[in-house]
């Protein structure tokens, strides 16, 4: 084929074709190799568990309503061995220093350690999270939020269950309160589909990130790595930038059974949604680089996936562009159907095909997140 016949051949027509069909055989991929495992996923029923000690650490800062409303579910709990709820209580000008103490009186096993000071130049949650850390009696330590309310009383037995001898960090799920509504739906897939990519990249084992609202991991692996020294500097981050440091493919586990869930309320429309997202968007330039070029070329290649194909539908014959649509068509159903059954998301099934659509105005949003400097404060 001489260059003018390569010319002809080569066409923007068919430049944009292949293009197409690049981006959208790395969309397969991830489906196959990553989404899939979680997909396929069975969590183990062990013949015989052994129950740890467990300590439960809670940070808050003017969380008084949220206390009151949610720290019930984590006291109440059904767990046969010794455990402790420490609740760290941030300078709250509120009245959470009552309300902790109100419920003291009734349940022994909750201790509150009061700071009255900031920590100079270390901005965010990881001061008050390292000193309940540090405070805890117990190897094994499950972290959740003030907002947040386990959806069984068996959340920590079914936490700790998850450990076996190698497993020094257990990844949990923390979905958001169901209410009427599309935004609902639409704040629930993101945070669905940020899980289906945690919790996937964790099966393949390269663990990356974990959520503050639903974690738990050994004070052993918090000391080797002297706790979030690393980034302290950094306001956010005291959740998957340390999951991001210290998780590897042999002390990394993931836990979906519905009892080990914790639920949260969202937020009620689309500015605090924004303000909530780009804050934690802002720790992803600190990951390691593989995670960056794992995660980057995953969002790349989905958000440029739709144009490609609509464009190419255009300019291109159309019976090829559908057969790589089909193929990753059938995948997302296979995965979707699949994940959203196991994680008690299924309502969200029958609106994927929208809300991934939705993706590339998401991308749009709050790319510039990614270059953003984080905000000083973490409430």
């Amino acid at each position: 084929m001489n260059f003018n016949s390569l010319f002809t051949f080569l066409n923007w027509q068919t430049i944009l074709f292949f293009t197409f069909c690049f981006f959208g055989l790395i969309q397969i991929f991830y489906f196959l190799f990553f989404f899939l495992r979680l997909a396929i996923y069975k969590h183990s029923t062990k013949t015989s568990s052994q129950t740890h000690p467990v300590s439960v650490v809670i940070c808050a800062r003017d969380e008084a309503a949220n206390i009151a409303t949610n720290l019930p579910g984590v006291l109440i709990q059904q767990y046969p061995s010794t455990h402790e709820i420490i609740v760290v209580n941030d300078n709250s000008y509120d009245d959470t220093k009552y309300v902790l103490e109100e419920f003291k009186k009734t349940y022994k096993h909750l201790s509150v350690v009061e700071l009255t000071q900031e920590a100079k130049m270390i901005p965010g949650k990881k001061f008050p999270l390292a000193v309940g850390i540090k405070s805890a009696k117990h190897e094994i330590v499950l972290l959740t939020d003030a907002d947040c309310v386990p959806a069984t009383e068996r959340w920590i037995e079914s936490m700790q269950n998850a450990y076996d001898e190698d497993t020094e960090i257990v990844l949990g799920y923390s979905p958001f309160h169901k209410i009427k509504g599309f935004f609902n739906k639409l704040v629930r897939w993101e945070c669905f589909h940020t899980t289906l990519q945690y919790m996937s990249y964790a099966l393949a084992g390269i663990p990356y990130m974990g959520v503050g609202r639903n974690l738990s991991y050994k004070k052993t692996v918090f000391f080797r790595h002297k706790g979030f020294s690393s980034h302290n500097n950094i306001p956010g981050g005291d959740d998957d930038l340390f999951i991001n440091m210290a998780a590897t493919k042999s002390n990394t586990s993931i836990n979906i059974n519905p009892d080990s869930f914790t639920l949260s309320m969202p937020v009620k429309n689309w500015k605090q949604w924004m303000v909530q997202k780009k804050r934690h968007y802002t720790t992803g330039k600190y990951y390691k680089k593989i995670h960056k070029l794992f995660l980057g070329l995953y969002s790349i290649s989905h958000f440029l996936y739709y144009p490609l194909f609509i464009s190419s539908m255009i300019f291109y014959e159309w019976e090829y562009c559908l057969i790589i649509f089909g193929v990753r068509f059938i995948l997302q159903l296979i995965v979707y159907s699949k994940t959203t059954k196991k994680l008690n998301e299924i309502d969200l099934f029958p609106y994927f095909l929208i809300f991934d659509i939705w993706m590339f105005f998401y991308y749009l949003i709050f790319a510039s997140s990614l270059i953003k400097k984080p905000a000083q404060h973490w409430k």
